[in-house]
Order: C-alpha cells, then structure tokens, then sequence
C-alpha cells in the first residue's frame, strides 16, 4: 500500500514538474504550487487518473471576479453631495459594473441620514428603484465588504419588510455568512441587528449570532469586542459567555471608554460575571486611567446595580466624584447616592458633599432626586452634620408634593423619615388614613408585601415613638403576622443560638424562637427574667407585643423581657461595624416596646468554637444588657 502511494506520489510530482516553467529562482515556488494543484484536482476528480486530464485541469484559468480597477465612476460616487448627482448616473451612459449601484445606494443613506425627511420621496423614486434592480440583477458578484454596508444601508433608507429587492440582499448575505472575514460579521452585529429584529429578519438574525459566537476566537481587538457585546450580547446567552471569555483575554487592552460600555451591558443584562468583574476591578486599581465625569458615573451605576464590593474600587470611585460634585446635576447626584446606598457602601465626605449639594440647590432641587437621596441616606442611616437644616428643607420641599407621589412611593419617603428619627405626625396621618393604606392591604405581589411591611413599622414608628399621637392607625386584624413572616427559613446563625439558649435555660417553656409581633420584626428569641436573674416561663405572662396580644398575668415588679436580635453579614454596611438602617430601626422599636435587646452579630459569635463558649456568650450578654439598663 505504502508502495503505490509513494509511486503514485511520484508521477505526480514528475507530472508537476513538466508543467511548471523553468525560470529564475522562483521556478520553486512554482513548482510547489503546480504540485499542490495537481495534487489537489487529482483527489477531487475521478477522471484525474487519465493522463491527458491533469494537463487540461492545469490548463485552465481560475474562476473569480477580479476588484475592478478605479473608475471615474468611483470619484463621482465618492463626491456626490446630493441624492440627485447618484441618481444622475444612471442616465448619463456610463457602464456601471457590479459594485458602482452598490456602491451609490450607500453614498444614498449616507447623505439621507443628514436629512431623513426625504427617505421617503426617494424611495419612491423610479430612478431609485431601477438602482435597486441593477443591484438585484447584479448582487451575486458583489464584494463581501460592500455587501455588508449595503445591507446596512438600505436598513437606513428603511425599505419596507416585503421589498424584493431588501429580502433578495438579506439572503445573499445568509449565504455568504460563512465566508465573510469576522470583521464584517461584526460590522453587521453592530449596525443591523437591531434593524433585522425589527423587520422579522430573524433567520438571518439567528445565522448571524451562531457564527459570532463559533468564531469568538477570532475576535482580536477590543472594540470589536465591546460592539458586538454590546448590539447583540442580549440576544444569545451563550454568545454572551463566549464575549465575557475573551473579554478576560482583552481587558488589559480596553480604555477607560470600553470598560465603561463593558460594565453597563453586564448591568443592563443583570450578569454577575465575577471573573470578569474582578479583571476590570484590578485594571482599574492598577493602572492609572482617567476617568470622566460620565465613566465615573456609569461604573458606579454598573456596581451599584450588579451588587459587585471591591473595597479599593469604591473608593477611588468616592475620591474621583468629589471634584467633579460641582458640575454635577442633582439628578446625577441622585443616581450615584443610589449606587453607594445598593452596595451599602458609606463615604463620609461623599455623602456630606450630597447633601450639601441639596442645601446649595433648594430652590431648584425636583421631588424625585430629593426622594432618591432620602431613600439613599436612609438604608445607610447616614445623617448630615448640618442635620437640622437638612431635614427642615426636606419637609419643606416634600410638606406639599408628598400626597402626589405615586402611593408605593409616598410610603417609601415616610419609612425612610421614620428610620432617620424625622417623621411628623402629619405625615403619619396620611399614610395610615384608611382610605389610603387598604389598596396595600390584599396586594400580595413581592413589591406590595414589602409596602406593607413598611406601612406596617410606619405604623409602630407611631405608636411607639410618638406619645402624643392617637389616630389614625392600622386595624387590629392588619397586625395578624402573614404566612411569610412566620415560615421564614432559619439562618446557620439563628439555628446555632436557638441551640445554646435551649440548653442555657433548661426548659422549652422559658423561652420563645422566631416570635413575630405586631411591629412587622420578627424576634429570633425571647425570654423573661425575674428580678432574682433566673429565668421565667412566657407562657404564665401576658404578650402585649404580640398579634394578637396574649393574655395573662403581669410582670411581677422587677421582671424585665429580653429580645435576642441576630445580626447577620449582610446587615451591616460595607467593611464597617454599623447597621444599616432598617435594623437600627428594627432595634428601636424592640426597645421601645419594652425589652431588653440582645444583639448577636455574626462577627462575634463565628469566634466562638466550643458550647461551652456560646453559652458563657450569651449569659455575659443577659448581664451586660441588665447592668445598662439599672444604669439609666
């Protein structure tokens, strides 16, 4: 076998040899490539093995449509300023080849893309319509490039869905989609998509999208990348894994403008890619790139909304917005103090500049970047130094509008006064007027049970915090603890301390888990002491701080109601001891409903290893808790 194949081999190199001119040095390269052609038609046909067929194969000329030499044609498309001067060259005797009518059509949108008032008329145009038969007649022959821009282009002129002639250079298109270099698969993602979407294209669409995504490899520049992620990244996820992998290969080369669009397609898509993430995050901290005003303002957004702590990147964020505070607009301002509120992230001397900014703009500040940086300061429980001025102006500005906000709204600006210490009674009345709080009563959509939950610490916020305060309220039957308030699923944390206080207090009569009241908190634990420390079983007392409340006796005198709160990771802000506001405020009304608070943050009890160490814990806390409260 190896025999024939080295013998065969061989007459056709002896073949080659006779068929290749003899000449310079160059006789090698020659030689090689009549080989390689002989080589290649023998495989490909069966009549090869004839001796006379090698030399007429060899004899004949490779088919192909050479690029035509410049034309004065070409310098007139070129110059064209009006869609009269490419129209004019249909009458005027020229020969047009394959590419000219091409060529004009996209000289064509580009002049009308100035002036989109006259698409129309043109359209309509029989002259323009004899140029989109001449590029119908010819589309077969014209070039790869030209092709896609013209694809691009009667796009722009917005041909209608059912033209011939639009439909005829679509499905030339699909053809070639394989032969076409990535660059023009490119061109097309980022100037057509949109456009083949619109118009129903979505085979072509599809075809377009596969070979993107099988030719990733192919991707060499970052531009490319950031465009095609950017115009079709939405429409295939796994096109979208493919661009997030080579973007791990190309971040080094992106500019501050890239990164920028990189991040706000993973923002806009609510993609989480925390390789990638973490890739931009460490080019950012290293390298010295400046950042603009609207780079800084877009990565902020992007991290705020994908939730992505990167301590140094927050940071120099924070550094880089103080100087640009003065040219900021407050909706602007309102937009980055949303995003350092969703990453829980507080820079003191960022947001005193905030709310400076708000003080500087009173008179011009709108309702909804004021509600915006009220919810902001909220969830961080940050308060301005110049906090009586502040608050004075945001009553000011929300005592008149508050009853115009969208009602979900309204109820969000009053939580957020409540957890800051700066609600009025007014405000108070009317949120829990009947006739405003029922449409929340039986919504049961994931955004109206977190309404109600808040009207729910509004109303708490009322009874305990404000004395002087009688009506109105919330009905006795709306306190009642929902089924999702009362099968909530246990945290480690939580499952670790009901297990050290069952076997501290010795009897499961003495001690409650998980206890919903009628305050909209959830209690992890609670236990009564007597005035001896020893502990007392609840079921023997009444529960006024239940829904509904319990009946029995009353505390003998010197007894005091203990509440175990557990604070978890995520209740704390970033990098930092404090806790955010909703907890401080859920620890203010389990105060002021009359217990003593217990707190267990995670960062204390994950140092303790042994039982012997968490209950010693917890009876230390019992002590500590007791002691403060004989000290007031």
């Amino acid at each position: 076998m190896a025999a024939r194949l080295v013998k065969r081999c061989t007459c056709l190199l002896r073949e080659a040899a006779r068929l290749a001119p003899a000449g310079p040095p160059m006789g090698q390269l020659q030689l090689a490539w009549a080989a390689h052609k002989t080589l290649t038609s023998s495989a490909a046909s069966p009549s090869s093995r004839v001796p006379g067929s090698l030399s007429q194969h060899a004899g004949k000329e490779q088919v192909f449509t050479p690029y035509p030499e410049r034309q004065e044609v070409d310098e007139l498309i070129e110059r064209a300023t009006r869609p009269e001067e490419l129209l004019g060259l249909l009458g005027g005797g020229r020969c047009l080849h394959h590419n000219h009518a091409a060529l004009a059509l996209i000289q064509l949108s580009r002049l009308l893309s100035e002036k989109p008032e006259d698409k129309a008329p043109l359209v309509q145009d029989a002259r323009f319509q004899q140029l989109l038969r001449l590029v119908n007649s010819q589309i077969t022959v014209v070039w790869h490039g030209t092709l896609v821009k013209l694809l691009r282009s009667l796009y722009a002129l917005e041909l209608p869905a059912s033209s011939k002639e639009l439909r005829s250079v679509e499905q030339e298109v699909r053809w070639r989609l394989r032969r076409l270099r990535y660059k023009h698969l490119a061109f097309l993602a980022e100037t057509s998509a949109a456009r083949m979407q619109e118009l129903g294209s979505g085979e072509l669409l599809a075809e377009l999208l596969l070979q993107l995504e099988r030719r990733w490899a192919e991707i060499e520049d970052g531009r490319t990348l950031v465009a095609i992620m950017m115009k079709t990244g939405h429409l295939s996820e796994s096109l979208m894994t493919r661009l997030e992998d080579k973007s791990l290969d190309l971040v080094e080369q992106f500019s501050p403008e890239e990164l920028r669009k990189v991040l706000v397609v993973l923002a806009a898509q609510n993609r989480r890619a925390v390789p990638l993430l973490r890739a931009i995050s460490y080019h950012l901290v290293q390298k010295p790139l400046p950042l603009t005003k609207g780079v800084l303002l877009d990565l902020t957004y992007a991290y705020g909304k994908l939730g992505f702590h990167q301590t140094q990147v927050l940071q120099r964020l924070a550094t880089d917005l103080l100087p640009c505070m003065p040219s900021l607009t407050s909706s602007e301002v309102a937009r980055c103090a949303k995003s350092f509120a969703f990453l829980k992230w507080l820079n003191l001397p960022l947001f005193e500049a905030f709310a400076q900014h708000v003080l500087s703009k009173a008179q011009s500040i709108a309702t909804a970047p004021l509600c915006n940086m009220l919810l902001a300061f909220a969830r961080l429980n940050f308060r301005p130094e110049q906090e009586d001025m502040f608050f004075s102006l945001v009553h000011e500005k929300l005592g008149c509008q508050l009853v115009d906000l969208d009602p979900a709204l309204q109820v969000d600006v009053l939580w957020a006064l409540c957890v800051l210490e700066q609600a009025q009674e007014a405000e108070l009345r009317a949120v829990l007027r009947p006739e405003f709080h029922t449409q929340f009563l039986s919504d049961g959509s994931p955004k109206g049970q977190s309404t109600f939950q808040k009207l729910l610490h509004i109303n708490a916020t009322a009874r305990l915090e404000h004395p002087e305060y009688a009506s109105p309220l919330l009905p006795a039957s709306a306190l009642i603890p929902r089924p999702s308030a009362l099968h909530r699923r246990m945290t480690p944390l939580q499952k670790e301390l009901q297990g050290a206080l069952k076997g501290l207090l010795g009897s499961a009569d003495r001690g409650h888990f998980m206890v919903p009241t009628q305050y909209g908190w959830v209690l992890d634990a609670e236990v009564l002491l007597d005035a001896e420390g020893q502990f007392l079983p609840l079921r023997d007392f009444a529960a006024p701080h239940l829904a509904p409340p319990s009946e029995g006796q009353p505390l003998p005198p010197g007894a005091k109601r203990l509440a175990f709160l557990c604070w978890e990771f995520p209740n704390f802000s970033s990098r930092s001891k404090d806790l955010l506001g909703r907890f401080v405020l859920a620890r203010r009304h389990v105060r002021a409903a009359g217990f003593l608070v217990v707190d267990v943050p995670h960062y204390e009890w994950l140092e303790l290893k042994s039982d012997w160490q968490k209950g010693a814990y917890l009876k230390d806390k019992v002590r500590k808790a007791v002691a403060e409260d004989l000290a007031k």
